[in-house]
């Protein structure tokens, strides 16, 4: 079977593209895209579907990106496709944002994509993820810590997303480029062993293949593909169990989901997994606690993720939410804060509900359970806690994050997050036994007057101050020994493009 055959038996069975449909190709210049682009020109005949332009987004982050952008039009040129394209300052948007490049480049590209499919009727946007690219994920992911959902790695089909060379391995696509004398622009950032993508890819990878399993990428890969099933078949389980045990309150009734609410509109956000989308005027999700218990681990550890995302579908849920919320149900009562929202045992219920968004000015504070966090809605902030292990390391950040990593014998519970007050004062690193009113501290590292009230601090039960957020963390909280059991404490702005 060809190279062009195997493409279009993915896209056939994954249903990709709808018969008669529209494809947008996702071109950067690079050699993946590229055969993804002249693949997907050459099969539109056979797979019954056209090929209706090709997007590229310049980052302005190389000085190659004007010769990229040039490169991508005069190759849609050849082909005789539309080519839509836009230059964004991606570094600034990372910058304004608080995001990291990564992450600002992939929601403004998506953002693009959508923007094109919707002004031009195209169905679906076709990128150029690779059988390595899915080997490299699961690995990543590994590497953080996650969850089968997680190891299931990149979806074929996400939403209006595809990818047509899911099931081809990086080295035929540049033999297949070589067979045609087709050229392609590099990235020389796919060099920098800083992105713990690149060393996955250039270090690890070839390490185990040369080491431990020849064809180490079908290995992986396969992992991953059993993962997704494993997975997919546990959501279902999950999402027709919600039904029954997740509630949803509209101002005075408390009624059951709908199928359609669980899972959003197209089955699910855009250009990633399903997650819920609810009207306006739901005030709170219920959960029978009871109902709950009757599950199995892993379909109720689904369905919790799945009633977390649906009054916060934009917060990042991660493994340590959800035990605590699972050890919650366990409880008799209690209260516990998490990614955008409140859950409150209420007898046999446990009731979430989303973190209102206050019109204070300058004064705020809001409790910060561990794991948990807290949504500061004017001032743009998501700040959050986790437990971490002596010795362990604290893994890769969110994208755009802000993290540091405290000492947690030195905290007295509970934690807090606060605008300054007056009196405040602050212990500086190297300070030792010595403080500093918070307003000098402030100056001397040139905040801005009008900054200043809305600056998040993180401070412990004897309102001792922890972590100025994005500026300093408190001397008597610094971890000083790999022993020390430490607490993570992340901040990121809400928001951005896309």
């Amino acid at each position: 079977m060809s190279l062009a055959e195997r493409v279009l038996a993915t896209v056939r069975k994954h249903g990709m593209i709808p018969a008669g449909g529209r494809v947008l190709a996702a071109l950067s210049g690079g050699p993946d895209s590229v055969a993804l682009t002249l693949l997907l020109r050459d099969l539109q005949e056979r797979g019954s579907f056209t090929v209706a332009g090709i997007a590229h987004v310049n980052h302005a982050l190389r000085d190659q990106a004007e010769q990229d952008q040039t490169f991508c039009r005069a190759l849609a040129a050849t082909l005789h496709i539309p080519f839509f394209t836009e230059r964004v300052d991606v570094r600034q948007v990372a910058r304004q944002q608080k995001r990291s490049l990564e992450d600002a480049g992939r929601t403004v590209r998506y953002g693009f994509f959508r923007r094109v499919m919707i002004e031009t009727g195209i169905d679906v946007v076709a990128t150029g993820h690779t059988r390595n690219d899915q080997a490299e994920t699961f690995l990543l992911r590994l590497l953080r810590g996650a969850g089968a959902g997680g190891l299931a790695g990149i979806y074929p089909v996400a939403g209006r997303v595809v990818r047509p060379l899911i099931d081809v391995r990086r080295e035929e696509l540049l033999g297949y480029l070589e067979g045609r004398g087709q050229a392609f622009c590099e990235d020389a950032t796919n060099l920098d062993l800083s992105i713990p993508r690149n060393r996955v890819r250039h270090e690890l990878i070839p390490y185990l293949e040369r080491e431990f399993r020849p064809g180490i990428i079908d290995v992986l890969a396969r992992e991953a593909d059993g993962a997704r099933a494993d997975a997919d078949h546990l959501q279902m389980e999950a999402i027709g169990s919600a039904s029954l045990i997740v509630l949803r309150n509209s101002s005075a009734d408390t009624v059951p989901l709908t199928a359609d609410q669980i899972l959003g509109p197209e089955g699910g956000c855009w250009f990633g997994p399903a997650l819920p989308r609810l009207p306006a005027d739901i005030a709170a999700v219920e959960i029978d606690a009871a109902g709950l218990a009757g599950l199995s681990q892993a379909v109720a550890s689904r369905l919790v993720r799945l009633a977390l995302s649906i009054l916060a579908p934009d917060r990042f849920v991660g493994y340590d939410h959800v035990a605590a919320l699972l050890s919650l149900m366990a409880a008799e009562s209690g209260s516990l804060s998490l990614p955008g929202q409140q859950a409150v045992r209420r007898g046999d219920r446990i009731e979430l509900v989303r973190v209102p968004f206050r019109g204070f000015s300058n004064s705020f504070a809001f409790p910060l359970s561990i794991p948990g966090e807290v949504i500061l809605e004017p001032q743009r902030w998501a700040i959050s806690a986790e437990h971490r292990e002596p010795g362990s390391d604290p893994g890769f950040s969110m994208p755009g994050a802000l993290d540091v990593a405290v000492r947690a014998d030195a905290l007295v519970p509970p934690l807090s997050v606060r605008s300054r007050r007056p009196g405040d004062r602050f212990q500086p690193a190297g300070m030792h036994g010595r403080h500093k009113k918070l307003q000098d501290f402030l100056v001397d590292r040139k905040v801005p007057r009008e900054a200043r009230d809305s600056l998040p601090l993180v401070v412990d039960g004897s309102e001792r101050i922890v972590w100025i957020v994005g500026l300093a963390v408190g001397e008597d909280f610094r971890v000083t020994d790999p022993s020390q059991a430490v607490i993570l404490l992340i901040a990121r702005r809400l928001g951005g493009p896309g």
